[in-house]
């Protein structure tokens, strides 16, 4: 079976954008770049909530930009070259502006182990809303957090509420502007827990709300 990956950058307080919707402190320099396409490479699927693939969609067209740098020449290369399954109840497919893209209107977590299941290569999850459902509901194999040594003091949170999950650091990578990539597994006995405790998802008023998804940053 494959893995589902939580990947993410943050800042030191764990925000994904400071309370005014920015994380251009977040961009990443060329020796981090870098190190993020190599990490993402092997890759078949990325899973989106609305607001996420609206931002990440820009690689659809990022090599049309004159003087691109190489290292996000890559990134739009093998960004293109993935599937993207995008979480939404209001996107139309018109709406969807990049190739190998399809709309999947509710989230199930069957569903995702299915695609575990018969996937080839690896899947991403991003977005806060998106993954904070898929960490609930114990679908998440492993985090890459790639952490920016900034303190925004509030904003949208990288990692959810209300949940616990045990941990062990596989690697850690420290590059010479301060941020440092963490690599964990979920230890298996606390996301069988975590499942169990997302078991009443669509059973018994814990389904995620459509709009949510919708949402997800």
């Amino acid at each position: 079976m494959t893995h589902l990956i939580f990947s993410t950058i943050c800042s030191l307080d764990g925000y994904i954008s400071d309370r005014d919707g920015k994380f251009d402190w977040g961009a990443p320099d060329d020796e981090v770049h870098a190190y993020v396409n190599e990490h993402v490479r092997p890759l078949g699927t990325y899973l989106y909530g609305r607001r996420m693939y609206e931002t990440m969609r820009y690689w659809e067209t990022a090599l049309e930009v004159p003087d691109q740098p190489r290292v996000a020449r890559e990134f739009a290369e093998i960004w293109q070259a993935a599937e993207k399954v995008v979480y939404s109840r209001t996107l139309a497919d018109a709406d969807l502006t990049s190739r190998k893209t399809r709309i999947q209107r509710t989230f199930d977590p069957e569903a995702i182990r299915r695609m575990k299941a018969e996937a080839s290569r690896d899947i991403s999850v991003s977005g806060p809303e998106l993954a904070g459902q898929a960490l609930k509901a114990g679908l998440v194999d492993a985090l890459h957090l790639t952490v920016v040594p900034v303190i925004v003091g509030g904003g949208s949170k990288a990692l959810p509420d209300d949940i616990r999950l045990d941990l062990e650091l596989l690697d850690e990578r420290r590059f010479a502007g301060g941020t440092v990539h963490l690599h964990y597994r979920v230890k298996a006995d606390r996301r069988i827990d975590a499942d169990k405790s997302a078991g009443t998802i669509g059973q018994g008023g814990r389904a995620p709300r459509a709009d949510r998804i919708d949402g997800s940053a």
